[in-house]
């Protein structure tokens, strides 16, 4: 059944592209929701109208991992309310990427901070007081304490927080990623990643163009032995925040799974062009940003599984005309070193391989010496 369903969607993908392939993954018997038609996030706190209007959005930016951009949005709810303590709350959120890598000192300065004007400001509920406690673990002791250690106790507060109010959807879905992103990478039975998808997916059935419930499906299901599972999150996730870089990059992560390669392809080429959109907007022509080159790693390597090594080169050719990178990270020098490596090893051209020079833009890989050091070791 699953094999019939993957060619379906591949055929069908491939007639209507990746953006807008939801509601015609209708046809293969999942109930995916075509375009999406609202955000569907609905997080209900005790502050007025205005405020609450401007958290509904900022959750909505957050459920994408579109950090920058959250920061601002809840930003905006303190200012609309200034004792509103769940818009602090969001700012405290935005400052930590649960999936990528830990905070930098500046980013744990900025949560704490956060967390403590939400525990001071009087608005707030105990329902909202427990979704400050969970964040607060975090970043309790930072300085003392290691990451994994604080990221579990974020987990298990969160736990807490979804057994306390079961019908907080917003609840489960929060302690969903959080499962997934204390998921010990050890663990091949995948537990965590599968009671996060048994939260999910009954929110899911209630809210199908929710951009958190389909965006952490993905990274549940990102795994050989799982990724069939999450195929349909993967073909609707653009359609619900067609505007979000990393949101137009994650199906692919599930598409390169499966040997979608088209899909990947359409997927990433849309992801690095809204990418340089983003940064270039602000920091000029030569900028670039993680999402724009950690898509372009991707799309790459399906050119390369697909024969099409000119075009992989293409793609090469212009990560060499970058310049500036916005905030410099071990994921972008990753996909930095990696696209000059994965272009000459996959092709097996050994003499090439031997003589790989780091890219010349202006990036600190002093401070990233595992990500440098590939390039030797290729």
């Amino acid at each position: 059944m699953k094999s019939s369903r993957i060619a379906a969607a591949i055929f069908l993908a491939g007639l209507v592209g990746v953006a807008g392939v939801a509601s015609a993954v209708a046809e293969t018997g999942d109930k995916a929701p075509a375009a999406a038609r609202s955000s569907e996030v609905e997080f209900p706190i005790s502050c007025g109208a205005p405020a609450q209007k401007k958290f509904n959005q900022a959750v909505w930016i957050l459920h994408s991992f579109w950090y920058e951009e959250a920061v601002k949005a809840f930003t905006a709810v303190t200012e609309v309310e200034p004792d509103c303590a769940m818009g602090y709350w969001g700012i405290a959120m935005s400052h930590w990427y649960p999936l990528w890598y830990p905070p930098n000192p500046a980013a744990l300065k900025a949560g704490s901070a956060a967390v403590e004007k939400a525990v001071a400001a009087k608005q707030k509920t105990d329902r909202e007081s427990d979704y400050i406690a969970a964040i607060a673990t975090f970043y309790r002791d930072n300085d003392k304490i290691d990451h994994r250690t604080r990221a579990v106790a974020y987990e298990k507060a969160m736990e807490q927080v979804h057994l306390r109010y079961p019908d907080d959807r917003e609840g489960g879905v929060f302690y969903s990623l959080a499962l997934v992103a204390t998921a010990p990478p050890t663990d091949k039975t995948y537990a965590n990643q599968k009671k996060a998808r048994a939260i999910l997916e009954k929110v899911r059935a209630e809210l199908p163009n929710h951009p958190g419930v389909a965006h952490y499906l993905i990274h549940a299901n990102d795994s050989a032995e799982m990724a069939e599972d999450g195929l349909t999150a993967a073909l609707c996730y653009a359609d619900i925040a067609p505007a979000v870089p990393h949101a137009l990059h994650m199906p692919s992560h599930i598409f390169t799974r499966l040997g979608m390669w088209r899909q990947s392809i359409d997927a990433n080429r849309a992801a690095t062009a809204a990418g340089l959109a983003y940064v270039r907007e602000e920091l000029g022509p030569d900028a670039f940003n993680g999402e724009a080159v950690h898509s372009m790693d991707y799309m790459e390597y399906a050119y390369l599984q697909m024969g099409q090594d000119r075009d992989a080169k293409r793609i090469v050719d212009e990560l060499l005309t970058f310049g500036r990178a916005n905030v410099p990270n071990l994921p972008m020098a990753y996909a930095i070193a990696a696209m000059p490596a994965r272009y000459a090893v996959e092709r097996r051209n050994w003499s090439e391989a031997a003589v790989l020079t780091l890219p010349p833009m202006a990036f600190p890989w002093e401070r990233f010496p595992w990500a440098e050091a590939m390039i030797s070791f290729t």
